[in-house]
């Protein structure tokens, strides 16, 4: 087994909204913090509130245990009165309902999307993205939405938020946590990977259920009873990790849904 290191996040609070990014459809923001530095701002009064933070968390932090490249991803206040100068109406509110603590991602300046048509991913390297997203069940890894990005010529992951989708209602995650990711067929690595069982062999070296543990433990405790219906923290907390722990010790029934669609792609 490899020991890893402990995951620690960092806390930073926003000076100054900068623009939104309208691609997204949480308006995720370009925004300074008192470090100095810029960073992406995921707010948690957007859409899918603060799930979509919690996904991003778990997604972006096993994936840089694995050695994958992530753009450092940071807690974010926001202060009550941040948005009252802001103009935009949609964006004020936006701020206002995401006071307290939010998440965001360096801001890598200059980086470009992912073109599978420009560029090719070695094939490894494909493969344990793939089979990472088939862990996650992250639906959000597509030829339409790469969320990827070139940066210093290296390929870097961004938006995990569509991961972990089971949490938005919680019925049978038992069931949920052990099937095939059948969504990879639409995988825009997929073509490329084919390492899978490489992948799984080194994947499964790295990603180990105390990680895994450490990791949820970071999800702070308000995010956590966001919308419960009488579960405690704590509850919550212990099902994201069962759902991961469960999805990691059937990782043969991914990979091999996941070589099945590739074989079918091909």
């Amino acid at each position: 087994m490899i020991n890893h290191k402990k995951p620690e996040l960092r806390t930073v609070r926003v000076t100054r909204y900068q623009a939104p990014l309208r691609e997204g459809g949480s308006l995720p923001a370009i925004a300074e913090a008192d470090d100095g530095f810029l960073y992406v701002l995921k707010f948690r009064g957007a859409g899918q509130g603060v799930k979509a933070l919690i996904a991003e968390l778990i997604g972006g932090e096993i994936a840089r245990a694995a050695g994958l490249k992530i753009p450092e991803i940071v807690f974010a206040e926001l202060d009550e009165a941040f948005g009252r100068t802001e103009p935009d109406e949609e964006i004020q509110d936006l701020l206002k309902a995401s006071t307290g603590l939010n998440l965001a991602l360096h801001y890598l300046s200059g980086s470009i999307t992912y073109d599978p048509a420009v560029t090719t991913i070695e094939p490894l390297l494909a493969s344990k993205i793939v089979w990472l997203d088939c862990l996650l069940t992250n639906v959000d890894r597509t030829a339409r939405n790469t969320n990827m990005l070139m940066w210093h010529r290296e390929l870097w992951l961004i938006d995990h938020g569509a991961s972990l989708y089971f949490h938005h209602s919680w019925n049978n995650w038992e069931a949920q946590s052990v099937k095939p990711f059948v969504q990879v067929k639409d995988h825009v690595l997929l073509p490329q990977a084919s390492e899978l069982e490489t992948a799984d062999l080194l994947m499964r070296q790295l990603i180990t259920e105390e990680l895994l543990h450490d990791i949820v433990a970071l999800i702070p405790e308000n995010w956590l009873l966001s919308d419960t219906g009488g579960e405690t923290a704590e509850e919550r907390r212990s099902v994201y990790f069962q759902f991961l722990a469960n999805r990691l010790r059937s990782s043969a029934t991914f990979v091999k849904e996941a070589q099945d669609a590739r074989r079918a792609l091909i």
